[in-house]
């Protein structure tokens, strides 16, 4: 077993992977950049050292830093979590040259995964359908035309590495193709490692499904179910649910027997999952392949009873799967949330600010994976997740009142977020159904938005009426014979109404 491990990453997931080298008896070593000094994974870790500025680029994106990083504080196993440097090859293989374990899977893996052009080839020659698409010469926009032409409009611009929907653009008439190319090539060259990319037809009312697979780098793969993602925002998730609702048995076990075809012969090593939409009108298409924890993961822990992060680290130094097929059980019905720094009602403006008070809801039934305590400030130079919030039930009903009163629980002042918003999801009648795509919340914006409008109005009047209530006390000042009003506010202490911040 490691002795210790180095986490390459910072915020929910740091801790997430601390709490399990602890559960193992692993020392974890965090490394933080100057904006994350005071953050939780810092707190948490055995051990924690600087890596340069607050630059991403400077730290939790520099290669060589957290390599050295590794040595110079004995490491024998580097986790790279997810984002940042999960995918990278280059990562993999420097932590191999010093000897240090890279938790996930093989170079040559990543080469193939990370790269979205050549794991369709791999998926179509394993005879798994592969949505139309294809690669025109890269600065010929008449090429590009033709090709939209031949998968007939709408389609989509993707760029060949990265995810979260960077790089990404629809075009929906050859008009907008020039400009819509100038946009995505620029967004990959900063966000995915290159400015390669690819057209590929658009599938607007398709619901995106993924399987959890798990791999021992020599053949030996099984899955851990499926899970549902289809509400996204600019292609990047919001809610996640497994087991995936209105599936037919038959095409549920199609996608997971290609799933464990696909990665067995890839020798995947690790956690990760295979990507597919499915069309309205049946059936489904191979998306990419995600080689690395996903931020998803608690759900399926949820109704398995499995630890992922547990699982992908005795894989790293077992060399073998550490459980088989028939030992994982499913139990119910888990759905997650996501908690960003944003603000839904302006087209999910990112938010900063410090967080002044914060409550976390917990139960039975509830978990939440959270990076965040009172006082840290939320900037701009990283992701606006704050934290994932998790109901589980012995059916989808159960687990939907679970999270809904979680939601309810949570508390989270000084800027704005978009809990309002995760609570008008999980109380439409769409979504109760489980009627989902991936346009639901293009579908329904402005129902929902409607929703969160009423709740700042309700947060107003409740305000107004406090002002009002307080103003009617009156103090006497020491010292004095004077009767004053008090200032309602400042009689308020640190309590801030989170939806009108």
């Amino acid at each position: 077993m490691f002795s210790k491990i180095l986490i390459a990453n910072r915020g929910e997931i740091a801790v997430r992977i601390i709490r399990a080298c602890r559960k193992m008896g692993i020392r974890s070593a965090a490394v933080y950049s100057e904006g994350d000094r005071e953050a939780l994974h810092v707190r948490m870790a055995d051990e924690a050292h600087p890596i340069d500025s607050a630059s991403t680029s400077e730290s939790y994106l520099n290669i060589q830093s957290l390599v050295d990083a590794c040595v110079k504080f004995e490491a024998d196993a580097i986790h790279p979590g997810y984002g940042f440097l999960s995918e990278r090859a280059s990562f993999a293989e420097a932590c191999e040259a010093v000897g240090v374990t890279f938790i996930g899977p093989s170079p040559e893996t990543l080469q193939c995964a990370g790269d979205k052009i050549a794991s369709r080839g791999v998926a179509g020659a394993a005879g798994i359908p592969v949505i139309p698409g294809a690669v025109p010469k890269e600065n010929d926009v008449r090429a590009w035309w033709d090709v939209a032409e031949l998968l007939r409009y709408p389609v989509l611009i993707k760029a060949g590495s990265g995810g979260g929907g960077r790089g990404m653009r629809r075009v929906l008439e050859p008009s907008h193709m020039e400009d819509a190319l100038v946009s995505a090539r620029a967004e990959a060259k900063t966000a995915c490692r290159g400015r390669r990319l690819y057209l590929e037809k658009l599938l607007p009312t398709a619901r995106h499904v993924e399987v959890q697979i798990l791999g021992d780098g020599q053949g030996g793969v099984i899955h851990l179910g499926e899970r549902e993602c289809s509400i996204q925002r600019r292609y990047q998730k919001v809610f996640e649910e497994t087991p995936a609702p209105n599936l037919s048995p038959e095409l549920r076990e199609e996608i997971l027997s290609a799933s464990v075809r696909l990665a067995s012969g890839m020798n995947y090593r690790g956690v990760g999952t295979v990507e597919y939409l499915l069309p309205a009108q049946g059936g489904y298409y191979f998306l990419e392949i995600n080689p690395r924890l996903q931020v998803e993961h608690p759900i399926t822990e949820m109704i398995t009873g499995q630890d992922l992060v547990t699982l992908q680290i005795r894989v790293a130094v077992e060399a073998k799967l550490p459980i088989t097929q028939d030992e994982v059980c499913f139990s119910g019905h888990a759905i997650e949330a996501r908690l960003y720094a944003e603000d839904p009602a302006q087209n999910f403006l990112p938010q900063t600010g410090s967080i002044r008070a914060l409550h976390l809801p917990s139960g039975d039934g509830v978990r939440v994976d959270a990076g965040i305590v009172p006082g840290v400030c939320i900037g701009t130079n990283y992701d606006p997740l704050l934290a994932k919030i998790v109901g589980w039930g012995k059916d989808r009903t159960a687990a939907l009142e679970r999270l809904e009163e979680a939601l309810m629980e949570l508390m989270l002042s000084g800027f704005r977020t978009n809990q309002a918003f995760l609570l008008a999801v999980v109380r439409n009648p769409k979504f109760r159904t489980g009627a989902v795509s991936t346009e639901f919340i293009e579908r329904h914006g402005s129902e929902l938005r409607g929703e969160i409008c009423r709740d700042r109005m309700e947060d107003a009047k409740l305000v107004a009426a406090l002002g009002a209530y307080l103003s009617k006390s009156k103090t006497k000042k020491p010292g004095s014979e004077d009767r004053r009003w008090d200032d309602p506010w400042d009689r308020m202490g640190s309590w801030l109404p989170g939806g009108l911040i």
